[in-house]
């Protein structure tokens, strides 16, 4: 009998369960890319490990898309990110595929190196594979308003660089060095990455210019034009559902204790202008 009933259970069509709808995950990877303790909403890995991890253990997925949106920030966490992303993708064999939303220059393209392809909007922004410092200089304000800079320092080169004091050729040099070490850092991980798929000649795609979408293909920064939902189901089928990944809400992570430290007014003040200067030059 009871044989009879397990027979009788196996003819009863299941396609829920034996052919479930592919999932693509939706890690949304949006800001500008820096120390949680400098941007209150910076990208950075420890703020988006766990996101990172959620994407890769939703159930049944097929692929990871990344929709990246920055202007860029910190080499470092860019790479932390992009680095955490590839090895879980490897480790778990699911392919990941990136998708530029408004831009993805400088950090935000270096994140973008974690998929195995890269895709943006024709209006997207992209590249910007270059390093860059700002800053002002107030030695001549502290003059005019009767200010003496007092500085005392072990090391002949602790205070280079310093706002209020008049620029010697010698900092400049240091700070040029560093840039250049940096910006062979990049270059180097976009042709680890992207290898013959780059079209352009490097002095071009790596003078730190920036282009739309249709001329990152051509030069081979990207490998298409598209959106995430049309995308993945060209290549998965129209039956794929997408799960995108949320960041907690506010009030949850408070009761949890993960609001962050507090920081002052001012450091808030410097830290917005300085993420706006990186999204105003790419005209966001």
């Amino acid at each position: 009998m009871l044989k009879k009933i397990r027979h009788l259970l196996a003819q009863i069509p299941l396609p829920i369960f034996q052919n479930p709808a592919p999932v693509v995950a939706i890690l949304p990877l949006e800001g500008v890319i820096g120390s949680g303790s400098r941007f209150s909403s910076a990208l950075n890995l420890a703020g988006i490990e766990e996101k990172i991890n959620q994407a890769f253990d939703v159930y049944n997925v097929k692929a990871v898309a990344l929709a990246v949106n920055s202007p860029g920030g910190s080499p470092v966490q860019s790479e932390l990110i992009m680095r955490r992303i590839q090895k879980l993708s490897v480790e778990k064999k699911i392919p990941v595929y990136a998708f530029a939303e408004d831009v993805a220059a400088s950090g935000g393209y270096l994140i973008s190196l974690a998929a195995d392809e890269i895709y943006a909007n024709e209006a997207s922004i992209v590249g910007s594979i270059g390093v860059i410092s700002a800053g002002f200089g107030f030695h001549k304000a502290i003059e005019k308003i009767g200010v003496d800079r007092r500085v005392y320092a072990a090391g002949d080169n602790k205070s280079v660089l310093d706002p209020f004091q008049p620029e010697q050729e010698k900092d400049i040099k240091i700070l040029k060095d560093i840039q250049k070490d940096i910006h062979e850092f990049f270059k180097n991980l976009v042709k680890e990455r992207r290898g013959d798929r780059l079209k352009g000649t490097q002095k071009v795609m790596f003078s730190g210019q920036f282009w739309a979408g249709q001329e990152a293909v051509k030069l081979g920064l990207i490998d298409g034009i598209g959106d995430i939902h049309s995308t993945m189901k060209e290549k998965l089928g129209d039956k794929t559902k997408f799960k995108r990944i949320k960041e907690e809400k506010g009030f949850i992570k408070g009761l949890l204790g993960m609001t962050g430290a507090k920081t002052k007014i001012t450091d808030d003040i410097a830290a917005t202008l300085e993420a706006g200067s990186l999204w105003s030059r790419f005209g966001l």
